[in-house]
């Protein structure tokens, strides 16, 4: 009973931690190839231009409304000669590029190679840097975008760290099975990879969201629109919410079923059987003034080889 009932107690927790793995993986797998669907659907950032590549001369028009600078001739250009893609979609690793039909369906039809420390990088992707038409960016999105280079590193470093204290969180969390010595080692590896968890999704939720916020107010005029992914997000807190729940139950399992078994062995020590000699008339032995004593005639026996067993009267 003792390491069955050590299993069921943390069973529970370990099924959560497999459970904020497999999120984890998710958000990892998002935007990495272009043909998987699922894939796809999972982005931080999105980006949609489909509105100015179609109509590029409408959109100058409607711009020029509130900007006039080169910026909207730099964009029209891209968009005359097809650099400029209908969407954009960024992940943890990389980002993907598409087309859009008149039914709104969209194809992907590139993604970048994935790679460390990945940002987004508009200008670049939009083949605007290192040219007079960066400069002519509005300095809150300057902004936004040098502290979403900088804080990003720390965000993908935080996935990186996550991703290997769930697999140490696993591994140690084997350990639990025996003791409750293990089920503490593995409480202090959960509550590490929740922690660092929960600072990347909190990282991730406001940069992206800071991100799009100011996408949306400069580039609004432009017809470009920027969203977050509701998906990825909900499936990045749903593996917080796992984190956070395993840390608990493994906190639990400290305090019970110690994996020792319940039953004690007990020893009895049996008792030989004694029996006590009777006393004189009936056998011989030396009395109390040293005179030998000898059986009576008469009960069958002969010399000193009788010896009968007192018989208690009920």
């Amino acid at each position: 009973m003792g390491k069955a009932g050590r299993f069921a107690c943390i069973i529970v927790p370990m099924a959560l931690t497999i459970a904020s793995f497999i999120c984890l993986i998710i958000v990892f797998c998002g935007q990495i190839k272009k043909d998987v669907s699922l894939s796809n659907d999972l982005y931080f950032f999105k980006a949609v231009t489909k509105d100015f590549v179609d109509d590029p001369d409408h959109a100058i028009d409607e711009a020029n409304k509130y900007f006039d600078n080169e910026l909207l001739q730099a964009l029209q250009g891209k968009a005359s000669t097809k650099d400029l893609k209908d969407f954009y979609t960024v992940g943890v690793f990389n980002f993907c590029e598409g087309d859009i039909d008149d039914k709104n369906k969209e194809t992907f039809t590139y993604c970048s190679k994935p790679k460390a420390n990945f940002w987004f990088n508009p200008m670049e992707v939009w083949q605007l840097s290192n040219t007079s038409v960066q400069q002519l960016f509005p300095d809150d999105m300057k902004n936004v975008l040098d502290t979403y280079h900088k804080v990003g590193r720390w965000m993908y470093a935080a996935f990186v760290i996550v991703f290997f204290l769930t697999i140490a969180e696993f591994l140690v969390g084997l350990a639990a099975i025996c003791s409750r010595w293990g089920s503490l080692v593995t409480t202090i590896v959960s509550t590490a990879q929740t922690v660092f968890f929960l600072a990347a999704a909190i990282t991730t939720t406001a940069l992206y969201g800071s991100l799009v916020g100011v996408f949306e107010s400069v580039l609004r005029p432009y017809k470009i629109k920027t969203s977050l992914g509701g998906r990825m997000m909900a499936v990045l807190w749903l593996g917080v919410a796992f984190a956070v729940a395993s840390g608990f139950f493994w906190l639990i399992s400290v305090c019970c079923c110690s994996g020792k078994s319940s039953h004690k062995k007990v020893v009895v020590e049996k008792t030989p059987y004694t029996y006590e000699r009777v006393a004189s008339p009936y056998l011989g032995h030396r009395g109390m003034e040293g005179h030998e004593m000898t059986p009576p005639a008469g009960h069958g026996t002969t010399g000193s080889a009788y010896e009968p067993f007192r018989q208690q009267q009920v």
